[in-house]
C-alpha cells in the first residue's frame, strides 16, 4: 500500500505484536526488567495491568522471548484466553508441560500428573513459569485452581517449582480483592501498572517504530502532527499504532511525504475510539 511511497520495508504499525518493535521506554522497560527479577526470586505471583492497548501482550512475548534463551533453567508456559473452568485450565496447562493424558482423565488424576511434572522439573533445577495474559476474564475458581498448584514446591520443601506472571486490564485489581483469593493476593511479591506514553514518548515510539520498518529519512511527522496524534490517542500505544497507520495511508493517498496535523485529523475522524480519547483529552488540556 504505502510501503514504498515512505522507503519502508514492511507496515509499522501493525496491531500485530512483534517483540522487534519493542522499545525500552521507562514505564515497559521497568515493568519487564521487574518480572525477571520477580523470577528469580520464590515468589509465587506477579501481576501487571494496563488498560487496553498498553502493550501488556507485547510485554508477555518479550518476557517469554528472554525465557527461552534460558530453557535449562526456565520452562515456560503461556495462556492467552484464560476464559476457562478449573479443569479447563489444567488441560491446557497439562499440554503446555508437554504431558501425554486421555481426553477422559479424571480431574484428580490430571493434577497428579501435573504436580509429578513440576516435582520432576524442579528436582532438575528447572522452574515453571506459567505467564497468563487477560488475567482479569478467568474465573475466581480457576484462579484459585492455580494458586494451589503453587503450593506444590512449599509442601515438599524443594524450591519454587511453578510461578505464575499475570498480565491483565485494571479489573484484575477488582477481582484479586475477592475473598476466595485472599491468599493468592498475599503471595503477589509485585504488582505494576503499565502507564500511557507522554508527548515525549510518542515521538520516540514512532521514531522507532518507523526506523525498525525501514525508514531512513527526515522527521516524517510534523511537530504539530505529532501533538494531535498525543491528544488523540492519549498516549496508548494500540490506538496510536491504529492513527499512524490511517495517517500514512492519507498522505499516501494524497501523494504526499510528510504527516502533518491535517493527515491525524482525518485518522481521527475515521477511528471512533480515538474520538472519545480526544474529546477526553480536550478536557483534560483545557482544565
Amino acid at each position: 500500500m504505502y510501503i514504498q511511497h515512505f522507503g519502508l520495508a514492511q507496515y509499522p504499525f501493525s496491531l500485530t505484536p512483534n517483540t522487534r518493535y519493542f522499545l525500552k521506554l521507562p514505564s515497559h522497560q521497568r515493568a519487564f526488567d521487574f518480572i525477571i527479577a520477580a523470577l528469580q526470586d520464590d515468589g509465587s505471583f506477579c501481576k501487571i495491568t494496563g488498560e487496553v492497548g498498553t502493550g501488556k501482550t507485547m510485554l508477555c512475548r518479550k518476557v517469554l522471548n528472554a525465557l527461552e534463551v534460558h530453557k535449562n533453567s526456565y520452562l515456560t508456559s503461556f495462556v492467552p484466553n484464560p476464559v476457562l473452568s478449573e479443569e479447563g485450565i489444567m488441560h491446557v496447562f497439562a499440554e503446555e508441560l508437554g504431558l501425554s493424558f486421555e481426553p477422559s482423565i479424571s480431574y484428580y488424576d490430571l493434577l497428579k500428573i501435573i504436580t509429578q511434572r513440576l516435582v520432576k522439573l524442579c528436582s532438575e533445577g528447572r522452574r515453571v513459569v506459567l505467564l497468563i495474559d487477560e488475567a482479569q476474564a478467568m474465573p475466581e475458581e480457576t484462579l484459585e485452581a492455580i494458586r494451589l498448584l503453587t503450593t506444590v514446591e512449599g509442601k515438599l520443601g524443594i524450591g519454587a517449582a511453578l510461578q505464575v506472571v499475570l498480565f491483565g486490564q485494571p479489573e484484575l485489581d477488582k477481582l484479586l480483592e475477592r475473598p476466595i483469593l485472599h491468599e493468592l493476593k498475599r503471595n503477589m511479591t509485585l504488582s505494576y501498572q503499565l502507564s500511557a506514553l507522554n508527548r515525549e514518548g510518542i515521538e520516540a515510539y514512532l521514531d522507532h517504530r518507523l526506523t525498525k520498518a525501514g525508514y531512513n529519512g527526515s522527521n516524517l511527522f510534523t511537530q504539530d502532527a505529532l501533538d494531535l496524534i498525543y491528544k488523540g490517542s492519549k498516549g496508548i500505544p494500540r490506538l496510536l499504532n491504529i492513527l499512524a497507520h490511517k495517517a500514512l495511508m492519507v498522505a499516501f493517498g494524497k501523494g504526499e511525504q510528510n504527516l502533518t496535523a491535517k493527515h491525524i485529523e482525518l485518522a481521527i475522524k475515521d477511528t471512533e475510539s480515538a474520538q472519545q480519547q480526544k474529546s477526553l483529552a480536550d478536557r483534560l488540556f483545557s482544565s
